[in-house]
């Protein structure tokens, strides 16, 4: 988010030295006659772990599709996986092939994974009905090859859904604003009780640290030298109790374009959870928007895996984050508004590259989206002030059309191998997590798209509809969240464009 206009920051892409193609490599054939599904757990924190079954073929002929199943002891309890569907009957899971990774050929291997919470390992396992380390099939193998058509975009739900939606209460398809909370900008200020209702989640711009090493995080309400119709912090607190019993969600935004955190040390993340915590609990919030932009996120060199960052400034918000959803419970709203070359340029360039030179920053939101997916509310890329992004057609995409919205969006839904590397692939969101930013106006932000193209966006995502010429890896996503964007302030200026837009037209959504 900006509070100035600026030069978008992805035009250091043209910079980045060009990636090596990624190389799928198969792995040696083993002794066993037949097909076989390794497991191994590739993360422990102790409540909860990552696991990974690696199917290998060291049979004569080729696969053209698998399943694996297996038994979670009672207190083990599955949560997200990727590169596989899923069904569950109790504590007995079977994971399918998805329709590219269904053929295996002769001496290949593929995997799944997925994440669980509890201190229980599978037992029982089978691959095609026989016992996953090689030998006979206790029932008949499946010998269907997988489906042609594209993969549905979630696995059906195993158990009834909540009565509640995902997210603390938020409505099936959501209108998200920044508020200008603690400056004016050109847009002037706005009261919290002057917002309207049609927000659902509006963000307190901005909460920012002392210094930026610090993890200090201080939010006040814009001076009256530059805000004179500013609220006493009384009347801003009584507004925002108003908003919360109209069920919207309030939440304090860490960063912006000026506020740069790192969080370089473990004195300085435990500093950010206690004063992040003491704003929250000053003024009663139901979250945090994380907004990290500039140089707050980087990946240290030889820092090439997603799922196992070792940079401090990445692990250590990780765990800052961790800290607060467990201290404030399930309630707590978790946003975040990175900017596209954070996230989805992930897809071409990850920190420095394995040979060095690359910016470090590339794709350096994504460890922190991994790590956090289950704890995430809601993550809406800020697509605008981006230089053009390589989408899954492998074709460039340039902000300010439908078509960035859509392919931007898409990869989300969809996921993508990291850097190019199959081996490597960052696994789909759910639909209710995904939204996307756009700018209220041509003040907001480069990349202003008009209401009609920004809903030809929606439309084509969550019902497959006017979608140009991009298709969709992903599929419809009747589920997809809604639409951010900077600003409240900035709308509210323009007589309400994007509100009056789009508020009525998410509602309409099915």
């Amino acid at each position: 988010m900006q509070r100035r206009f600026r030069t978008p920051l992805l035009a250091v892409l043209a910079a980045l030295a060009t990636a090596a193609s990624a190389i799928l490599t198969l792995a040696t054939p083993a002794l066993a006659a037949g097909p076989t599904a390794a497991f191994t757990k590739t993360s422990d924190w102790g409540t909860g772990w990552e696991g990974r079954f690696t199917i290998t073929n060291d049979g004569p002929s080729t696969i053209t599709g698998w399943q694996v199943a297996f038994t979670l002891p009672a207190g083990t309890t599955l949560g997200s996986y990727w590169d596989a569907t899923v069904s569950s009957v109790g504590q007995r899971h079977t994971f399918t092939n998805r329709s590219w990774n269904g053929a295996v050929a002769p001496g290949a291997s593929v995997s799944f994974g997925f994440l669980a919470t509890g201190a229980g390992s599978p037992t029982d396992c089978t691959l095609n009905g026989a016992p996953c380390g090689g030998g006979t099939p206790t029932t008949p193998p499946t010998t269907t090859a997988p489906p042609t058509t594209a993969p549905p975009t979630t696995a059906p739900p195993t158990t009834p859904p909540p009565t509640t939606p995902p997210g603390g209460g938020l409505p099936k398809h959501a209108l998200i604003g920044y508020l200008h909370a603690s400056f004016a900008n050109g847009a002037g200020y706005l009261r919290m009780a002057d917002v309207p209702a049609d927000w659902d989640i509006v963000n307190l711009a901005f909460g920012e640290p002392t210094s930026v090493t610090s993890g200090d995080i201080r939010f006040q309400l814009c001076p009256v030298t530059e805000c004179p119709t500013v609220e006493t912090e009384a009347e801003f607190t009584a507004a925002i109790r108003a908003k919360q019993q109209q069920g919207k969600k309030v939440l304090l935004s860490i960063g912006g374009q000026n506020g740069q955190v790192q969080l370089t040390t473990t004195a300085a993340r435990d500093t950010f959870v206690r004063s992040v915590s003491a704003i929250i609990d000053r003024y009663g919030l139901n979250g945090l928007d994380i907004d990290f932009e500039g140089h707050s996120l980087y990946l240290n060199t030889g820092d090439t895996d997603f799922r196992n960052p070792t940079t401090p400034v990445v692990v250590n918000l990780i765990s800052a984050i961790r800290t607060l959803k467990q201290r404030y419970g399930a309630g707590f709203v978790l946003t975040m508004a990175p900017e596209t070359f954070f996230v989805q340029l992930g897809y071409q360039f990850y920190g420095s590259g394995p040979w060095g030179g690359q910016d470090p920053r590339a794709g350096s939101y994504l460890p922190v989206i991994y790590a956090l997916r289950d704890d995430l509310t809601v993550l809406h890329v800020q697509d605008y002030n981006s230089g053009p992004i390589v989408g899954l057609d492998n074709q460039y995409h340039t902000m300010g059309s439908a078509d960035f919205h859509i392919a931007m969006t898409d990869m989300l839904l969809a996921g993508f191998p990291v850097a190019g590397n199959a081996n490597a692939v960052f696994p789909a969101l759910r639909e209710d997590q995904v939204a996307f930013g756009a700018p209220s106006s041509t003040s907001a932000g480069n990349g202003y798209l008009a209401p009609a193209g920004v809903q030809q966006a929606v439309t084509c995502l969550v019902k497959g509809q006017n979608c140009g010429g991009y298709t969709p890896r992903s599929g419809t996503n009747p589920n997809f969240r809604g639409l951010m964007t900077w600003s409240i302030n900035w709308d509210r200026f323009y007589s309400w464009e994007f509100r009056l837009s789009h508020g009525p037209f998410l509602k309409a959504l099915p």
